[in-house]
């Protein structure tokens, strides 16, 4: 007989096979982010799986498809990047906030750019990774734009050579197909910055 102090047998198995499940689950993630930082942008689920050491019948049965890893992936990418992009931006003008801006992207983009490459190549497979991007890129044009005073404002063709010169989209060319080290991307797009709002 069990007494009401003495574990539940049924239960504990069921706790062990959760965190087991948990467990292998994390592996599979941290294996995706390996390999995509490794430069294979969309690594096959046998791949993820040899990594994580579990069996493919495994990953799918905790993800259900490459969708839901990729999903999983872009919420840890979100969270590791989160403190960094809600510090507030500071400076005494609009110019030197905006260069701080700059500074700050850099580094966000560079820390991003792996899994962000490797979302954009299965993006158009996938209405949630679409769902986010466009919230992505809505975001930059929101706060850089927040920055700028009325007059600059007004000037509609500035705000849209404004938001193209510090998209990740012109981060992803100066640095992969230019080739341009990070320091050097991020000097130019602050040159080309200071170029379109001017003296």
């Amino acid at each position: 007989m069990i007494s009401s102090q003495d574990p539940d047998p049924e239960q504990t198995s069921l706790d062990g096979r959760h965190r087991r499940a948990e467990a292998s689950r994390e592996r599979i993630v941290a294996a995706m982010i390996e390999l995509v930082k490794e430069g294979h942008n969309t690594p096959p689920a046998e791949a993820v799986a040899e990594r994580a050491g579990v069996g493919l019948r495994t990953v799918f049965r905790l993800f259900k498809d490459m969708d839901g890893l990729y999903r999983v992936m872009q919420e840890i990418m979100l969270k590791r990047l989160a403190p960094l992009a809600a510090a507030p931006i500071t400076g005494e003008t609009w110019r030197i906030q905006l260069r701080a801006l700059i500074q700050r992207r850099s580094r966000l983009f560079e820390e991003m750019m792996p899994l962000q490459v490797a979302g954009d190549a299965h993006r158009a497979r996938s209405p949630f990774l679409q769902k986010e991007y466009a919230q992505f890129v809505r975001l930059q044009r929101d706060i850089a734009i927040a920055l700028l005073p009325p007059e600059q404002l007004a000037d509609q063709s500035l705000v849209e050579m404004l938001d193209l010169a510090m998209s990740f989209d012109s981060w992803r060319r100066l640095r992969i197909d230019q080739r341009l080290s990070a320091d050097a991307a991020e000097d130019i797009m602050a040159q080309l910055v200071a170029r379109v709002v001017g003296p």
